[in-house]
């Protein structure tokens, strides 16, 4: 049998760069490599960032390391995933002015609460706009430097194709942006600053590609001058497509450094509470989407406190009954998105003699994120979308602790994506479906091409049990949360 192409795609998320190279032919992957970022360190509380031009050494590090593994004249596409709403400026050399501010960041939470009151449009801590806010009145020098202002992963289709560029669904997170209309909104760039409309490379039509990789680019990679780089997009654009959300009702949950609820649907979904973001998707249609800023963050706090690993933690919490023993942990470490306090702290209640032990603490911390997430999907259901079934991906998603605790709180059955990348696995899908089209393929879906990719694992039920449990831990969350924060009502 004919050897098929191979399709590569990169997942530039906030800890590392990942690779994946599938086989469209046989539906498997290939090969995958990773390779570790670093924050900005020595900043102040609630400053966040990292140097742009790291995510491109990792992903020239990840593309020879993949190459290693498989014949480098098979790759027919290249796709980009990046983490959603940093904010990368550039001069008119096309040189990083400063490093990018991150999704995380809440330092801007002041130019946040402005910029909603000015636009009439409610404007995240996390999305670019107020990060750029915040750049011109702080630091006046280096956003007068500033020529050209792109989002992570258009970074690196920069760095790829020596093209600029952006695509619908991931400038749908920027804060200046028009998901209804897709496209920018200038009411709202000029309340940002008037030069701002013209920073902002050109909109590229769906499906359409971002370019071919440069002879530079293919120099430091290490691939072949002339893929076709498609447009990529933000990492839960891309894992929709990996996960199979790529058709009204799949509702996927993504378990890493934050937290997000996604599904597609044909018509823009508008929250007056502005708790779920309008997103597009880069496949033609919306992604309406909850992100709450703390998940797996704050297990993590718990595992190196304890200096156990996540299996023995989980093994301990597992012995520990639903609801702690009254211990709740209101998990806002790093402030958050939703419910909306940037400014926020974490809080542990209901402390006793015996519970600041490490299966109380972690199954606590289990609980807590959960919960805020449950918060969300709530939120969803009361805007009309119907919800059977929740897919979970990311690393923690193959914890089956997480995910029972998961399925109570939901109160619907809870599936693993037996492929946890499904960022790098939706941006390498994205670029073979760009690919067909461009062969003649026009009334393509992603669908189709996602379809043989998507596997499920195991159904975690909920437990009937301890359903008048869970209702009573969440009401008491819910209370806990306005009564600690108020400002939150």
């Amino acid at each position: 049998m004919t050897a098929g192409p191979l399709f590569l795609g990169f997942d530039v998320g906030t800890q590392s760069t990942k690779a994946l190279v599938v086989d469209t032919t046989t539906g498997g992957t290939v090969a995958r490599a990773q390779h570790p970022h670093a924050f900005v360190e020595g900043l102040p509380t609630g400053h966040i960032e990292q140097h742009p031009e790291q995510w491109w050494d990792a992903v020239a590090a990840t593309a020879r390391e993949v190459l290693q593994h498989v014949d480098r004249t098979r790759i027919a596409g290249i796709g980009v995933s990046g983490q959603q709403h940093g904010a990368v400026v550039l001069d008119g050399s096309g040189a990083v002015v400063r490093p990018a501010k991150l999704w995380c960041d809440t330092a801007t939470a002041a130019e946040a609460r402005e910029l909603s009151a000015r636009t009439g449009r409610a404007v995240p801590t996390g999305f670019t706009a107020s990060k750029l806010l915040w750049l011109a009145r702080h630091e006046g020098r280096s956003w007068a430097a500033v020529q050209r202002v792109l989002l992570p992963h258009d970074f690196i289709n920069l760095r790829l194709t020596g093209e600029a560029s952006m695509e619908f669904g991931d400038a749908s997170g920027t804060g200046f942006f028009a998901p209804e209309q897709r496209r920018f909104d200038p009411a709202a760039m000029a309340a940002i600053d008037p030069r701002l409309s013209s920073m902002l490379p050109a909109l590229r039509p769906v499906g359409e590609l971002a370019g071919r990789l440069s002879k530079t680019a293919a120099e430091r990679t290490g691939l072949p001058a002339g893929i076709p780089v498609a447009p990529g997009g933000g990492d839960n654009m891309m894992s929709a497509i990996g996960s199979g959300a790529t058709r009204a009702g799949v509702v996927v949950v993504s378990l890493g450094t934050s937290g997000t609820i996604f599904t597609r649907t044909e018509r823009c979904v508008v929250d007056p509470k502005g708790s779920i973001a309008p997103f597009c998707s880069s496949d033609g249609a919306w992604l309406p989407l909850l992100c709450v800023m703390n998940l797996t963050g704050v297990s993590e706090e718990v595992k190196l406190l304890t200096g156990l690993s996540h299996a023995e933690l989980s093994k301990l919490a597992a012995d520990v009954p639903t609801g702690c023993a009254g211990l709740l942990w209101l998990p806002f470490l790093v402030g958050e998105r939703v419910p909306d306090l940037p400014l926020a702290t974490g809080t542990l209640l209901g402390l006793r003699p015996g519970l600041l032990r490490a299966g109380h603490l972690y199954r606590a911390a289990l609980e807590g994120t959960s919960l805020n997430l449950g918060a969300g999907l709530d939120r969803l259901r009361g805007l009309g979308l119907q919800i059977a079934e929740v897919r979970v991906t990311g690393g923690a998603s193959q914890n089956p602790l997480w995910r029972q605790i998961l399925a109570n709180v939901f109160d619907v059955p809870v599936r693993p994506l037996l492929e946890a990348e499904s960022a790098a696995l939706g941006a390498a899908l994205q670029a073979a479906w760009c690919v067909r089209r461009l062969a003649g393929e026009k009334n393509l879906g992603t669908d189709a091409v996602a379809a043989p990719f998507v596997r499920l694992g195991a159904e975690t039920r909920p437990d009937a049990a301890l359903r008048s449990q869970h209702d009573s831990l969440r009401s008491r969350f819910d209370t806990e949360v306005a009564r600690q924060h108020p400002e939150s009502r």
